[in-house]
């Protein structure tokens, strides 16, 4: 056995092979490398690693089968608790949530439980183990709406309780961000994705694509006349954010919502797929953000020369550290303290470049990060023929606006009760990206298991 205050180390593919790829970066744990991962452990008795899981798995249990070579019980248990593991073990931001808790990184590297959890869920789909389902159904009907993280972990949670539960997803695949937001290399859609709800499916789910809540159907409609007793919103938050500066109308400035949508949900990146996507000889993303991370590697593998163009410093940059050493590794250009002040056009309205001020660290604001503030005199073109806005994302405002009685914030977010998802409309309850605005996959999976607790309490009162 190794050094135990060290992580067992993960396999990735090399850097100048992967930026040329979109197959997956990390290559995962081996049988052999679980077991001595899974060693490390201390198993303690009031686990503050769970503590740190928004859906609670229980953690020491789910690493003990581990390392006792129980693949097939560490499944479970970690079954119980969330019903996308391959997806979780990928993307997480576990350094700063269970990682982030765990005694052993006291004294030495935390347990690489992430590493530990995606394993097991790839053990179990090679071996064709499903979640355990319900024992019998209670004949009550549940609407989902939203096929991402939220939706499916609320529908699974349901099913398992025997609910009735029926997702109506408006794309033509499910898996929402999941599919449309994150690139094929860090999260396969085939071999992960499409896996992970056929096990939500394996439990009695039922989903219907190409449904448009708000045109196709009102949620007022599912309540009063198709029988639902209770409906969950987790329809996410997919309307993008510009900048509001000259020139962000020019051909070549997308946002990174469209730029990754046709890259991951509509293939782009496939010889095999005719979906047209820009490619870019000079890109600037601007964000500093896990999709701004994931729309510079994609804007790479296609070809690119890539500028990350963000206003604080890398102290402050809000994408995992995982995803900006692997950006840097692949050869992206950080340029740091920068902020956009007009995206320069040529005579045919197309992007010939970005103009830039510098900017240093001021006082912190609201957020607790330091304010970025201009330096005067700074200004500096770079040359660029494609600009991605990574900014953020707010909800899309249909469903508020065709539901009554559904209160929103000023930031059209839906307003709900964060322990269990009520909203302000009875029988109707929210979690996710549509509640907060663009957060993580896996606050997005504990508000959707939140919520499902809530609507069984609600309908079990009823």
């Amino acid at each position: 056995m190794g050094d135990v205050l060290k992580k067992v180390p993960v396999r990735e593919q090399a850097p100048l092979v992967r930026a040329a790829n979109f197959d997956e970066v990390c290559l995962g744990y081996n049988k052999e490398e679980a077991v001595e991962e899974a060693e490390r452990c201390l198993n303690c008795k009031n686990a503050k690693c769970v503590q740190g899981c928004p859906v609670n798995i229980n953690i020491p249990a789910f690493i003990h089968e581990v390392k006792e070579g129980e693949f097939e019980k560490a499944y479970q248990v970690i079954s119980e608790s969330s019903s996308l593991p391959a997806v979780c073990g990928r993307v997480c931001p576990q350094e700063s949530q269970c990682e982030g808790k765990c005694i052993r990184g006291i004294k030495g590297e935390s347990i690489s439980i992430g590493k530990l959890e995606r394993f097991v869920a790839d053990w179990a789909r090679e071996n064709n183990i499903k979640p355990a389902g319900a024992k019998e159904k209670n004949g009550k009907k549940v609407a989902v709406i939203g096929s991402g993280p939220s939706g499916l972990t609320c529908a699974g949670d349901l099913a398992k309780l025997g609910y009735d539960v029926t997702i109506f997803e408006a794309l033509h695949e499910a898996g929402g961000v999941l599919v449309y937001g994150i690139p094929e290399f860090r999260l396969p859609k085939l071999d992960v994705v499409a896996k992970e709800v056929e096990n939500v499916k394996s439990l009695g789910v039922k989903i219907e694509t190409n449904v448009i809540i708000g045109k196709s159907v009102t949620i007022d409609e599912l309540l009063d006349e198709e029988g639902f007793e209770a409906v969950f919103i987790g329809s996410g938050a997919g309307l993008p954010m510009f900048m509001g500066i000259p020139g962000e109308t020019a051909k070549g400035v997308f946002s990174a919502n469209e730029y990754l949508t046709r890259n991951n949900l509509m293939k782009a990146f496939r010889d095999d797929y005719d979906t047209p996507i820009v490619r870019g000889k000079k890109v600037a993303v601007v964000g500093g953000g896990n999709v701004a991370m994931d729309a510079a590697r994609t804007a790479l593998r296609l070809g690119a020369e890539v500028h990350v163009v963000y206003r604080r410093s890398e102290a402050e940059l809000p994408a995992r550290a995982e995803e900006v050493h692997h950006a840097k590794e692949e050869g992206i250009i950080f340029d740091l303290l920068t902020n956009p002040t007009e995206i320069l056009v040529d005579e045919n309205d197309a992007v010939r470049g970005i103009r830039c001020v510098r900017m240093e660290l001021g006082e912190p604001d609201a957020s607790g990060r330091r304010r970025p503030v201009v330096i005067e005199g700074s200004e500096f073109d770079i040359d660029v023929d494609t600009v991605i806005m990574s900014l953020g994302t707010s909800p899309n405002p249909l469903i508020s606006s065709t539901t009554i009685g559904l209160d929103v914030n000023r930031k059209k977010c839906i307003i709900a009760d964060e322990a269990n998802g009520q909203t302000s409309k009875e029988a109707v309850f929210a979690g996710g990206d549509a509640v907060t605005g663009a957060a993580t996959v896996i606050l997005a999976m504990g508000a959707g298991k939140a919520a499902a607790k809530g609507i069984h309490e609600f309908l079990s009162n009823k």
